[in-house]
């Protein structure tokens, strides 16, 4: 899958290349300072499973990976559900149009798939990422997220 905006190529990880694995060891900890980089091993697990899509961005054919984000696909018993997860965009090139090219080729892969929505979530103190969500269509919903820790 290709998708361009404003000079940005986006496309879906299907090999597993050095590369990649440094440009996501270089975003990662732009997005969060608590999640460790992903390992080759882990790069890996996200292109070979069938219920995740690994979106990468350049600004240009060919050029340096500046952004990236995550699809997650799976079955429930009331459809089949996507969720955008872990979308980051390099500072250097922020405001660029990288994050909406990114956010619509998940939404038209997702479509494409059959999913009937697509979810996302975002930290109130992301204001840019809040304010580009909606600009491109989402609405926030009513309702709570829960999380429980699994570690000790």
């Amino acid at each position: 899958m290709t998708g361009e905006r404003t000079g940005v190529v986006v496309e879906e990880v299907t090999a597993v290349v050095p590369e990649v694995v440094a440009a996501l060891q270089r975003l990662l900890p732009q997005l969060s300072s608590s999640a460790p980089p992903p390992t080759e091993d882990d790069v890996r697990a996200m292109v070979e499973s069938p219920a995740v899509a690994l979106l990468v961005a350049r600004l240009g054919h060919g050029g340096d990976v500046v952004g990236s984000l995550t699809l997650a696909t799976f079955r429930i018993p009331s459809g089949l559900r996507a969720w955008i997860e872990d979308v980051v965009v390099d500072a250097s090139v922020r405001n660029k149009g990288v994050g909406a090219a990114l956010t619509d080729a998940a939404v038209a892969k997702a479509r494409a798939m059959g999913c009937r929505n697509v979810d996302l979530t975002s930290r109130p103190s992301r204001e840019a990422a809040n304010r580009l969500y909606q600009r491109l269509g989402f609405v926030a919903r009513e309702t709570n997220v829960y999380r429980k820790s699994l570690e000790t």
